[in-house]
C-alpha cells in the first residue's frame, strides 16, 4: 500500500500539521474564543451510539442520494471555505477530487480559484455566497456564477464577526510580498515540502478573491473582502426571498440553528438549509449542529433539503446525521486536511474513507440503502437534543 495512503481522517489531520506552516495550519484549525463551539461539534458524534442488528444484513448497500436536483454518489457535499493556500491546485484539485468520487463541490465567494476553473472540472458546482455588497454587486456575482455552469447557489448568513481566540489567531499577511515572505520565513522554511509544492508551479500563494473581482479590476486580498463585508448593511428576509428569485434555481440557506429560522427560510423559498453553526468560526457557546438537527428536520424535512455541516469525521458520523433527519452532509475540513496531505489524491483518499465507513455503518444496521435510516438506528443520550426557537417558531 502507497506510504501517502491514509486510512483516517485523524490522520491526514496529523499530517496536515507536519506539512503546513504554524499559521496555515492554525488557520484551518479556526475555531473561536474559548472554543467550545468548535469542540462540541466533533464530541457531541461520540455520544451517540448505534443498535446495530447481527444476522439478515443486506449484502448491498446503497449509498447514493440527491441534493439540490444532482445525483451524487454519497450523501456528501463539499463545503465551501475561504482562500484555500494549503495546496497550489487549491479548490481545483478539490473540484477535480469530488468529480472524481462523484460528489458536489461547493465553492466559496471567497474561495482562490475562478468560479470558472472549478465549474471546468466539476459540473456539480453550487457557488457560495456572503451578503457582500449592494444588490447590484450581488447579481453581478450571481450572474457570474450562472454563467460559469453554477448549478445551485449557496448562501451563508451565519457570521457575526466574532474575533479573538483563547490559543492566539494565527499570522496571516494581507498578501505574499517579500516583506510578508521574510516575516513568515522562520514558520516556512521548516515545512520544506509545502514551499517545494509552491514552488515547482512558479507562483506563490494566494491571498486574493477572484470570485468578488468587480469586471474589469483586480481581485480584493482577503481582508480587503472581509472589510467590505463587514461594512455591508445586514441582510433580512426580504433580501434572502429577493435573492432566491433572482437566482431562479436550487438554493441552500447555510447556517440555520433554530426552527423558528428553519420556518422563516421555507417561506423565502429555498430549496435546502443547512444546519451549522459555521464549522464553530462564529459565534461562540452555539451548540453542535447536530443537537440541533432532530428538531429543525422534523419541523420542515417535509418541506425542504434538510443538510447538516460541523463536525463531520467519519463516514460513521454521516449515518448519525442521516439518522436524524439530514438528507447529507457538507464536509469542511476533513477534507482540506486531504488536501494538505497529499493534493487532490489526498482528498480522494478522505472521501473514500467517508464511503467506506456509510457503508460499514448501513450494513451493520442492516440496511440495503442509507433512505432507510431512522431515530430508532441512533443511541441518543436524555439531554442530548437542543430545540433551539422551537417555541418562537410556535408562534409564526
Amino acid at each position: 500500500m502507497s506510504k501517502t495512503w491514509f486510512e483516517t481522517v485523524a490522520e491526514a489531520q496529523r499530517r496536515a500539521k507536519k506539512r503546513l506552516p504554524k499559521s496555515v495550519y492554525s488557520a484551518l484549525v479556526a475555531g473561536s474564543e474559548q472554543g467550545v463551539t468548535i469542540s462540541d461539534n466533533t464530541a457531541a458524534f461520540g455520544e451517540l451510539g448505534f443498535a446495530p442488528h447481527v444476522a439478515g444484513l443486506s449484502a448491498t448497500r446503497e449509498l447514493a442520494t440527491t441534493v439540490m436536483g444532482q445525483s451524487i454518489s454519497m450523501p456528501v457535499v463539499i463545503s465551501p471555505t475561504g482562500v484555500q493556500a494549503v495546496h497550489p491546485d487549491g479548490e481545483v484539485a478539490v473540484a477535480r477530487a469530488a468529480a472524481a468520487r462523484g460528489v458536489a463541490m461547493g465553492l466559496s465567494s471567497f474561495a482562490s480559484k475562478p468560479v470558472e476553473d472549478v465549474t471546468a472540472v466539476n459540473p456539480q458546482t453550487f457557488f457560495q455566497m456572503y451578503w457582500v455588497g449592494s444588490r447590484e454587486v450581488l447579481l453581478q456575482r450571481m450572474e457570474r456564477a450562472r454563467k460559469a455552469g453554477a448549478v445551485g447557489l449557496i448562501m451563508t448568513l451565519d457570521w457575526s464577526f466574532s474575533s479573538g481566540r483563547d490559543w492566539g489567531s494565527p499570522t496571516i499577511p494581507e498578501k505574499v510580498d517579500l516583506k510578508a515572505m521574510v516575516r513568515m520565513a522562520p514558520e516556512t522554511l521548516v515545512r520544506p515540502r509545502w514551499l517545494l509544492e509552491f514552488a515547482k508551479t512558479g507562483i506563490l500563494p494566494d491571498l486574493t478573491t477572484p470570485n468578488l473581482k468587480a469586471p474589469g479590476g483586480v481581485a480584493p486580498t482577503f481582508f480587503t473582502a472581509y472589510g467590505e463585508w463587514m461594512q455591508t448593511p445586514l441582510p433580512t428576509w426580504e433580501d434572502v426571498a429577493w435573492l432566491r428569485k433572482q437566482w431562479g434555481a436550487p438554493f441552500m440557506l447555510k447556517g440555520v440553528m433554530r426552527v423558528d429560522d428553519a420556518k422563516r427560510a421555507v417561506d423565502a423559498g429555498v430549496t435546502a438549509i443547512s444546519v451549522s453553526n459555521h464549522g464553530g468560526n462564529n459565534l461562540d457557546g452555539t451548540p453542535a449542529s447536530i443537537r440541533a438537527l432532530p428538531a429543525i428536520a422534523e419541523a420542515v424535512g417535509e418541506q425542504v433539503e434538510v443538510l447538516l455541516d460541523g463536525g463531520i469525521r467519519r463516514g460513521s458520523d454521516v449515518v448519525k446525521a442521516l439518522a436524524l433527519g439530514a438528507r447529507a452532509v457538507l464536509i469542511g475540513r476533513a477534507y482540506l486536511w486531504g488536501l494538505a496531505a497529499n493534493g487532490q489524491a489526498g482528498v480522494e483518499n478522505v472521501l473514500d474513507i467517508l464511503r467506506g465507513g456509510i457503508d460499514s455503518a448501513v450494513l451493520g444496521l442492516g440496511h440495503s440503502s442509507i433512505h432507510d435510516l431512522t431515530h430508532c438506528d441512533v443511541v441518543m443520550p436524555p439531554g442530548f437534543t437542543r430545540d433551539l426557537g422551537l417555541n418562537a417558531a410556535a408562534q409564526l
